[in-house]
């Protein structure tokens, strides 16, 4: 960075003899009321990225828009919530625990105008439209003025006397954050400020760093800065690096001077030039230029890009020639890829143009130049910007370096590179499903397996659970699991055979969200349970899905009747529920609660954060999960007496793989089946058998009356009685 010559107190003093000797008198000022003593080095992009809650840490000034991580200067116990839910009938209960915190972040030692996004844990936990992705009690932004109030969360809980309200401070406040999602302690935030309402000008961070004292007079703004650092040299430091600024005094005071020309550059005549001095002869001009392995061969300039979330981008630019060493240089500004690629290019080109240096003897017309100014000498080429003025055995020194002049500029636009940006869309309003279902694991249940799925639009993330009760009382049961993918049918599925794949019929659905997707499945991955679907209560499973619209899908290669559903192929109307079977998107919310009873009603209730009213599911328990299902393979042979002999083949709700030349599990405490024999709607015979076989004998057959009969088979379980098996008769 260039020298700074302090001239404005000795020229408002003494004129142009005056300003001479005013570098000695600004120089006391300079370190006293400006740039102080070096203590901790001025703000690098790291520092903006991690939270502290450090006493004594410093809190930046911010600037246009940036991301910041603030400081943590108030929090609250973990406040635990505790949740007993379960116990009933023999089962243990089941203690649930979640915590959340309040607590407040210091975001700006100047006033903010706004805070958009807010990420916690590298995760959007707000978005740009206000809405958080996790569960809170409030969020208050306090903007930083100079008359604003004490929190009244924190009044509450330290008193109103001993609350400060950090006036001319901005910071936010949150009341009871939940922080399940965050391992139940206080994430790392950083947050989206928006300081001012637009682009900076440096020459309005110079004065409001420096208290007015500092002004620039130079072109450029920054889209957004964090001013920090042990004194106004620390805070403008990066600018002035970056910028090629250069600190000079005036009649107006102390300011930032560039290299860009505004009009036309003085002129240094060579009139103006000394050859003799108290009579010696001298060299008017003395030039000198360091070797190019001065300069650095690239520079990598490391900056927040608004296209990557704020967050550090590099941009690396090279010269040609000989040379070894690389610089890269931390800049706590917002600015694009592209402005960042030139900015690099422009200091590259200044240190390029900067190693050559002169000096000047000069008579005293001289002094009407002053440092920071562009000016030309005559006889020599190029720009040069005079770097210190001073008064020397009764002439006058400058000391000049090289500026670029109006070269060649660099092809706009420079890739940000690519980065997952995590979707910032409304949280929305919850579809909650409640099902029913078979049992779908190698074991055999002893409760109804009640599941409930939950989901919604793309930034739909959790709910909590409640089982309401008859006389509308709200129990929490927990939470939602991971968003379920799930629909409706289009139209009525048409019945089709559930011992072949299906290939005349296929399934066309509409999901509720645009970003849902369904995938093809192999053999393999359908062996595994790939691409299994509850449509209407028939599970099924389908090898390919077709897209046919934002978010439709036709899908084909069915798998029909899956884990004994086979008595709901023919049940399918236009407009049901379809739910994507995943074990992991699946709650259950009941387990334990000895309220899922055959025959019973249950009502659940769904709340996530944009939930204005819960959503709600009602269901009546089946118990299919602890159902036996029907046997197959009903047969009645004649058994040459005038009776008949009936036999089937049983099947088990322990497991569904094909056991290759083993019978399959019981799956019940015994083996019994119950037989009716039917007329119409009358029953005409009911018995018992503990085989797969029955012998309905010629007296039992005239008793019956003759004519045609239906004799159902049923499996009796340890907890239902199964689904039935039918034949018809002729007697």
């Amino acid at each position: 960075m260039a020298t700074l010559v302090l001239t404005a107190l000795g020229t408002a003093i003494g004129g142009p003899l005056g300003g001479a000797i005013g570098g000695l008198i600004g120089g006391s000022f300079d370190q006293a009321v400006l740039f102080k003593p070096k203590g901790r080095e001025g703000r690098r992009l790291t520092d903006l990225q991690l939270q502290t809650s450090t006493y004594g840490a410093q809190i930046p000034k911010l600037f246009g828009r940036m991301r910041a991580a603030g400081s943590v200067i108030w929090a609250t116990d973990l406040k635990e919530k505790r949740n007993k839910s379960g116990g009933g009938k023999g089962r243990p209960s089941v203690t649930s625990y979640s915590y959340s915190a309040s607590f407040a972040v210091a975001l700006s030692a100047r006033k903010v105008r706004a805070v958009r996004r807010i990420w916690a844990d590298g995760n959007l936990l707000r978005g740009a439209a206000g809405d958080f992705k996790t569960g809170l009690n409030a969020f208050r932004l306090h903007l930083g003025d100079e008359d604003q109030a004490a929190d009244p969360l924190i009044a509450s809980a330290m008193g109103v006397p001993l609350t400060p309200a950090h006036r001319g401070v901005a910071y936010a406040v949150f009341e009871d954050l939940q922080l399940a999602d965050y391992g139940n302690r206080i994430p790392s935030l950083t947050f989206e400020v928006e300081a001012d309402g637009g682009p900076v000008t440096i020459g309005a961070v110079a004065s409001d760093v420096s208290g007015g004292l500092l002004y620039a007079a130079v072109a450029g703004s920054v889209d957004g800065f964090a001013a920090g650092g042990t004194d106004v040299s620390d805070a403008i430091a990066p600018l002035a690096e970056a910028w090629d600024l250069a600190f000079v005094a005036d009649e107006d005071g102390l300011r930032l001077a560039g290299t860009s020309v505004v009009g036309p550059p003085s002129d240094i005549g060579a009139a103006v030039l000394c050859r003799r001095i108290n009579g010696r002869a001298v060299d008017p001009v003395e030039q000198s230029s360091d070797g190019a392995e001065t300069v650095p061969l690239s520079l990598s300039l490391r900056h927040y890009d608004p296209a990557r979330d704020y967050q550090a981008g590099v941009q690396r630019v090279s010269r040609p020639g000989a040379g070894r060493v690389e610089q890269g240089m931390d800049l706590p500004v917002t600015m694009s890829g592209s402005a960042a690629r030139q900015l690099a290019a422009r200091r590259l080109g200044h240190g390029w143009a900067g190693r050559s240096t002169m000096t000047l003897r000069c008579g005293w017309d001289a002094l009407r130049h002053q440092p920071g100014e562009i000016a030309t000498v005559e006889g020599l080429p190029g720009l040069w910007r005079i770097e210190e003025r001073e008064w020397e055995a009764m002439a006058v020194r400058l000391a000049l370096r090289r500026v670029p002049g109006a070269g060649g500029i660099l092809p706009q636009g420079a890739s940000s590179g690519a980065i997952v940006r995590q979707s910032d869309a409304p949280h929305g309003p919850t579809t909650l499903m409640l099902v029913d279902l078979p049992p779908l694991r190698d074991a055999a249940a002893v409760a109804p397996l009640i599941v409930a799925a939950a989901s919604g639009g793309e930034g739909w993330r959790n709910a909590a659970l409640f089982a309401m009760s008859d006389t509308g009382e709200a129990v929490p049961v927990g939470y939602a699991a991971p968003r379920a993918v799930m629909g409706q049918a289009d139209e009525a599925l048409g019945e089709g055979s559930c011992t072949l794949i299906d290939a005349v019929n296929s399934l066309n659905v509409t999901l509720i969200a645009d970003d849902m997707e369904l995938d093809d499945a192999d053999e393999a991955a359908l062996a595994q349970g790939r691409n299994l679907c509850l449509v209407g209560r028939e599970l099924l499973q389908f090898s390919r899905a077709v897209q046919t619209g934002a978010a439709s899908y036709r899908l084909e290669g069915l798998r029909r009747g899956l884990c004994g559903t086979e008595w709901a192929v023919a049940a399918h109307v236009a407009g049901e529920r379809f739910l994507l079977i995943e074990d992991d998107r699946l709650a259950e919310p009941y387990a334990g609660q000895g309220s899922s009873e055959i025959g019973g009603m249950l009502r659940l209730a769904a709340i996530g954060i944009g939930d204005a009213e819960p959503a709600e599911a009602m269901l009546t328990v089946s118990g299919e999960a602890v159902t036996p299902v029907s046997p197959v393979h009903l047969r009645a042979v004649p058994d040459g007496t005038g009776g008949w002999n009936v036999n089937w083949t049983r099947r088990s709700r322990n497991g569904w793989r094909w056991a290759s030349g083993a019978d399959v599990p019981l799956g019940e405490e015994s083996e019994r089946y119950e037989l009716r024999v039917l007329s119409g709607g009358s029953l005409l015979r009911r018995v018992e058998t503990l085989s797969p076989d029955w012998a309905y004998g010629a007296a039992a057959v005239a008793a019956d009356g003759g004519g045609v009969v239906t004799i159902e088979v049923r499996q009796i379980g340890a907890f239902a009685l199964g689904r039935p098996a039918r034949i018809a008769l002729t007697l």
